[in-house]
């Protein structure tokens, strides 16, 4: 995997003193060790990560229930059409799932007095929704083939779902996941991208999870129907962000609106204004004109097209802005492959949970 993070060289009208050329050559040195970094890390992954294929495939609940994606269909229809948020609400907690122990339903599990969960990790905490849709969801797959289908599956199917009923693209799901009866409250805070992330560390927390570059800015994309807590937004809005924004005139009554919900001085941590205030209910590749605009409402995305580093990743961001075709073939590959990520202890210890909140007893 190459990964284009250099610095494009500029001309320079005058000769460089001596130590503008040593402090030239620090930071070209500083580049590429990060690059070699990044490039073993990427490896080390691929090897630890992915040593086998995992066991899943298109036609897995083919004769042991033949109606699970009928059925999940069904009920993500009834949960996106009674809010349209809902469907954003799926698609971060599978993205959550995967990025710890792998897509094996370990988000969905409650704290109980011998298991500590995800959920109330200072990154999920307060950021996470709709586990009762997942649990209304798990009610009738269980009522029609009981202890077959995986919460993992479960999730993976309805993230696909959510996305199409909002209209976005469509992809297979591979299918036969199990669930883990463990998780992970610190690979929450460790391998989650967190909202004001630097480009460098955005791209290393794909990268241990086998995504690549271009898988990061086309998940990124996501956030078209995303919405953002004040906490996470606060710094970049009193930050940066009349620096990198063109400031048009849709952009200066955001930048109000903003702030009159997302106080300076603290208050309202929780109010929420969505990462596409233009069709912010629309799967569409308008979160990719924003950042062009300078408009990201977290860091982490303006990163993406703004950060010097960001050669090969401000390419694709305007890519995707120019051809919104291009953005959704590669979303539905990227979302495939990040849906492969699979937990291996769960095939050696993981079962089919019948509450999803709960390891079978």
């Amino acid at each position: 995997m190459q990964i284009s993070l250099l610095i494009q060289p500029q001309s320079q009208p005058f000769p460089l003193s001596t130590t503008q050329e040593t402090q030239t050559n620090i930071i070209t040195m500083q580049v590429k060790s990060t690059i070699f970094t990044l490039s073993f890390l990427t490896i080390f992954c691929f090897n630890f990560l992915h040593a086998t294929n995992p066991p899943l495939s298109l036609d897995y609940y083919k004769s042991s229930c033949p109606n699970a994606e009928a059925i999940v269909r069904k009920e993500m229809e009834c949960v996106v059409q009674s809010d349209l948020r809902n469907a954003a609400l799926i698609l971060r907690l599978h993205f959550h799932d995967c990025f710890v122990q792998g897509c094996d339903g370990s988000v969905l599990l409650d704290d109980t007095v011998t298991l500590q969960g995800e959920k109330n990790a200072p990154t999920n905490l307060n950021a996470l929704k709709g586990f009762e849709f997942i649990d209304r969801i798990k009610e009738k797959l269980e009522s029609e083939c009981p202890g077959i289908v995986s919460c993992a599956d479960l999730l993976t199917y309805a993230a696909r779902d959510a996305t199409v009923l909002v209209g976005g693209p469509y992809w297979d799901v591979p299918a036969g996941r199990k669930d883990s009866k463990t998780a992970s409250f610190s690979q929450v805070e460790s391998n989650i991208p967190r909202p004001n992330d630097g480009l460098l560390s955005i791209i290393s927390k794909f990268l241990y999870q086998s995504l690549s570059v271009t898988d990061m800015v086309a998940l990124s994309g996501a956030h078209t129907i995303g919405m953002a807590r004040c906490t996470n937004y606060r710094a970049r809005i009193y930050g940066d962000y009349q620096t990198t924004a063109t400031m048009s005139n849709i952009a200066k009554p955001n930048l109000k609106s903003l702030k009159a919900t997302c106080p300076a001085a603290g208050g309202g941590d929780n109010n929420e204004a969505p990462m596409d205030y233009v069709s912010p209910s629309l799967f569409d590749n308008t979160y990719y004109h924003i950042l062009l605009r300078g408009e990201g409402l977290l860091n982490s995305d303006q990163e993406l097209y703004s950060s010097v580093l960001g050669v090969q990743t401000s390419k694709l961001v305007r890519k995707y802005a120019e051809d919104q075709i291009a953005f959704f073939a590669q979303f539905s590959e990227s979302m495939v492959k990040m849906g492969n990520i699979t937990n291996p202890e769960t095939y050696v210890d993981g079962e089919v949970r019948k509450d999803c909140r709960f390891i079978n007893t």
